[in-house]
C-alpha cells in the first residue's frame, strides 16, 4: 500500500469555543450510545455537531480518538492509515498487525484489513470511542463496506460516532430495526430557549 505523510493535526478534536454553550440534555442523549453500535451526529454545516461532540468527550472517562476527514481522504489507503493513526495517538503500540497489512507491497483483501483491525481493538481490552468527524466527505464504495464490516463484527468495548451532514450508507434502516444505532438530527440540536438566552449572553459579552 502506499506509504503517506499524514497530518497530525486532524487527528485533534476541535478546540471548545471559550463561551461554549452548556446542553447537557444532548451529553445525556450522547451517553445512551454506549450501548449502540453507531452513534450518528447528522445535520447540515452550522449546526454545532463537532463542538457537541467535543464537549462531551471532554467529560468522557472511556480512550477517545478523533479524525477530521476532508476531500483527500476518500481513498481506501489513506483512509485507513489515518484511521490506525487515531487510534495509535492512544495506544502508541497497538494495531500492529493492521499497520503491517498497510505497509505491505500487494493491497489485501478488504475482508482481511477489517478482520485485522476488529481483532486488534478487541486486543486493546479497553473502552475506546472512534469519531469520524466530516464523514460527508467520503464516497468511495470500498471505504463504507470496510465501515459496514466494522459495525457488523464492532467489539463490544468499542463505541463508533460518525458526524456527518448527509446520512451515511451504512445500513441504518437496519441499525434502527435493531435498536443499534443513536441518531442526533437538526431538530434535536436546535437550542432551546434557555440554550438561546444562554448563547446570546456570552455573544454580547463578549463584545
Amino acid at each position: 500500500m502506499k506509504d503517506f505523510n499524514l497530518l497530525h493535526t486532524k487527528l485533534n478534536r476541535p478546540r471548545l469555543p471559550e463561551h461554549l454553550v452548556s446542553r447537557p440534555r444532548l451529553v445525556e442523549r450522547l451517553e445512551q450510545g454506549e450501548k449502540r453500535k453507531l452513534t450518528l451526529i447528522c445535520a447540515p454545516a452550522g449546526c454545532g455537531k463537532s463542538i457537541l461532540v467535543a464537549s462531551w468527550l471532554d467529560s468522557c472517562s472511556p480512550s477517545a480518538t478523533w479524525l477530521s476527514l476532508d476531500e483527500t481522504d476518500d481513498d481506501l489507503d489513506r483512509f485507513l492509515s489515518y484511521l490506525v493513526a487515531a487510534i495509535r495517538t492512544i495506544f502508541p503500540d497497538d494495531c500492529a498487525e493492521t499497520l503491517n497489512l498497510l505497509k505491505a507491497a500487494a493491497d489485501p483483501p478488504l475482508e482481511h484489513l477489517t478482520t485485522s483491525l476488529i481483532n486488534d481493538i478487541t486486543a486493546l481490552n479497553q473502552p475506546l470511542i472512534l469519531v469520524l468527524d466530516d464523514y460527508h466527505h467520503i464516497n468511495e464504495p470500498a471505504i463504507h463496506q470496510f465501515i459496514r464490516r466494522l459495525i457488523d463484527y464492532q467489539p463490544a468495548q468499542m463505541q463508533l460516532v460518525v458526524i456527518s451532514r448527509v446520512t451515511p450508507p451504512m445500513s441504518i434502516a437496519r441499525l434502527r430495526a435493531n435498536r443499534q444505532i443513536l441518531e442526533i438530527r437538526p431538530d434535536d440540536l436546535r437550542f432551546s430557549v434557555a440554550e438561546a438566552r444562554a448563547f446570546l449572553d456570552g455573544f454580547v459579552g463578549a463584545a
